[in-house]
């Protein structure tokens, strides 16, 4: 495992001369305590590339204040050891002051108006962290192609605009959302929650289904209907739910038709679960 930025760039040209000149790199960027979620995304990223590089960098641009980034949890070594059994031939993970050497003052990118809705109305800081990191590992690695999970669509749009806008040659790989038994995305937060908690939680993923079954009445139908699965749940906060194009992200009108993303996010016991659903209105 790699922990500074010159260890990382010695491992990758071993690697690389290694390799076959035509090999292809793929990156996952993570932020630690890794799930069955992650395993797929490497999993996904062998599949595409030859030579996979993850980050582990619990990155505090990413965190609003200083509790909460404490609070996150840190498992480097079953993390190094997970990910060495799947065959990952670079892990990367660096101490703050070694990727981010000016703190919060470091120079960062901007997500722009989209950075500031859903997700990013919550935590108005969380994108610009997140893109300048990104923007660090691609410097850094200069991989062929990023992986990320479904789960995730707002942060895989704006990474891949930022892709553009920059000129990075690196294609975007987006892999299935991992789902537990009762339908929730693997995260992190799951664990934290007590059974009547995690009873509530399941409701986010019935209001999406909520949603797909009524895409045939138009967008404000599939709100309406979600809105409705979730009423009398006493356990949900909810944030956010709205219907956007996949290619922009903006909310559609209750005249498109075609692909659509349905977006939820809310907060059950203090902790915050986001899902989607592609669904086609028509």
């Amino acid at each position: 495992m790699t922990s500074t930025i010159a260890e990382l760039r010695t491992r990758l040209a071993e690697v690389r001369a290694a390799a076959p000149a035509s090999s292809r790199v793929a990156v996952i960027s993570t932020i630690g305590a890794l799930h069955d979620g992650h395993i797929d995304l490497v999993h996904l990223a062998k599949e595409v590339a030859d030579i996979v590089v993850v980050s582990l960098f619990v990155n505090p641009l990413r965190f609003g204040t200083k509790a909460e980034l404490e609070a996150y949890p840190r498992t480097p070594d079953e993390d190094r050891l997970l990910l060495e059994s799947l065959g990952v031939d670079v892990i990367f993970s660096p101490a703050a002051s070694e990727l981010l050497p000016n703190g919060a003052q470091t120079t960062q990118i901007t997500a722009g108006d989209l950075g500031l809705r859903y997700e990013g109305r919550a935590r108005p800081y969380y994108f610009d962290g997140l893109l300048t990191v990104e923007a660090k590992l691609f410097h850094l690695i200069e991989p062929d192609i990023a992986i990320y999970g479904k789960r995730d669509r707002q942060r895989a749009f704006l990474v891949e605009r930022m892709i553009r806008d920059l000129h990075f040659d690196i294609e975007v790989a987006l892999a299935p959302t991992v789902r537990s038994d009762d339908g929730l995305p693997v995260s992190t937060r799951i664990g934290m929650l007590d059974d009547r908690d995690l009873a509530g939680a399941v409701k986010l993923v019935a209001a999406l289904e909520a949603a797909a079954s009524n895409a045939d009445r138009g967008a404000d139908s599939c709100i309406a209907a979600a809105q409705s699965s979730l009423m009398g749940e006493q356990r949900i906060h909810l944030e956010y739910l709205s219907i956007v194009d996949p290619k922009t992200f903006e909310p559609v009108d209750d005249g498109h038709r075609g692909p659509a993303l349905a977006l939820i996010a809310a907060s059950v016991a203090g902790h915050r679960f986001i899902d989607n659903a592609e669904i086609y209105i028509g």
